[in-house]
């Protein structure tokens, strides 16, 4: 009996956590619930972050950044149109000459498929294209929810990575906190049909390596990140937030370095804000039938069961 009474108990607290959500409450900022006692000075990044701008990533104020959209349309990035700007001094001549293919394809007027629109696993960094975000932090793990085909990523807390690492499609992610910010470092991204770091088909190599820093910092100074995005990225519709909000935002600072593809690290932040409206799914619809070029491409498949 009491085994059910705490099952229903759990189930009840459930339910009241995903009501809240349904009515668009906005993401906690306080200490973290679920961080061990004598932790409270870890910071709450649990809840919905939005950030509707695509392609996502803000450029750095200065120094090396990602490669950005040479099409534009009223000033910003035209995302009807994605043609990377293969002169950015980061890529390699060979990584140079794939982000044109891409471009020259997108300016003929047909697409290209990407893991996002091939419902492909999308891996890091490209996946913080996403417009939402959920995070669910324990002391033991970081759980990231990207709405986009529910994505999942897993973070473990306070662990090294194995060696050697085993190839995954999101990595393997370890994490920790410095003082008031999130650390997490990710290796190990495997390489498939699609890989690439951004929707312009930036390539990787396996030696991919990314490095997050999660903080929560004042409206003010994540101003300039956020103007930088809005010259930069189109806003989109879907995932949003309050333009008033003036309060605390979550700001993903992240590094990437990949001597396969790169010629230098480069840098890049996104600036989320406490999403309104609550959590919806997009549930991504596997289809051989590529609709932009009349042939079929390759899904994710198992060769036989696994059960």
């Amino acid at each position: 009996m009491n085994a059910r009474r705490r099952a229903f108990l759990l189930l009840a607290a459930w339910a009241a956590a995903a009501a809240a959500l349904a009515l668009g409450q906005t993401a906690a900022l306080g200490p973290a619930a679920s961080a061990a006692p004598g932790a409270a000075s870890v910071p709450d990044f649990s809840g919905i972050w939005a950030h509707p701008y695509l392609t996502g990533f803000e450029p750095p104020a200065s120094g090396p950044g990602p490669v950005t959209n040479r099409s534009r349309r009223n000033g910003v990035g035209n995302f009807q149109q994605l043609v990377g700007d293969y002169t950015n001094p980061i890529l390699k001549p060979q990584a140079a000459a794939v982000v044109r293919k891409h471009g020259e394809i997108s300016l003929a007027g047909m697409g290209y498929p990407t893991p996002s629109n091939q419902c492909w696993p999308q891996g890091v960094p490209y996946v913080f294209w996403d417009f939402l975000m959920q995070m669910f932090q324990q002391a033991d793990q970081i759980t990231m929810v990207y709405r986009h085909g529910n994505e999942v990523r897993r973070v473990r807390m306070n662990e090294p990575h194995p060696a050697p690492v085993p190839p995954s499609w999101h990595g393997d992610s370890v994490g920790h906190y410095e003082g008031d910010t999130l650390v997490i470092d990710t290796v190990g991204i495997k390489i498939g049909p699609f890989s690439m770091v951004d929707m312009y088909g930036t390539p990787h190599s396996p030696a991919l390596h990314v490095v997050e820093r999660y903080r929560l910092v004042d409206y003010d100074d994540a101003k300039d990140a956020m103007e930088r995005n809005a010259k930069e990225n189109s806003r989109a519709p879907g995932a949003n937030f309050d333009p008033a909000y003036r309060g605390k935002v979550l700001q993903l600072h992240f590094t990437v370095e990949d001597a396969g593809v790169f010629t230098m690290p480069w840098t890049a932040t996104i600036t989320y804000r406490p999403a309104v409206g609550g959590w919806t799914d997009l549930i991504c619809s596997e289809n051989i039938h590529e609709y932009y070029a009349g042939r079929d491409t390759a899904v994710p498949h198992a060769d036989k069961p696994d059960f």
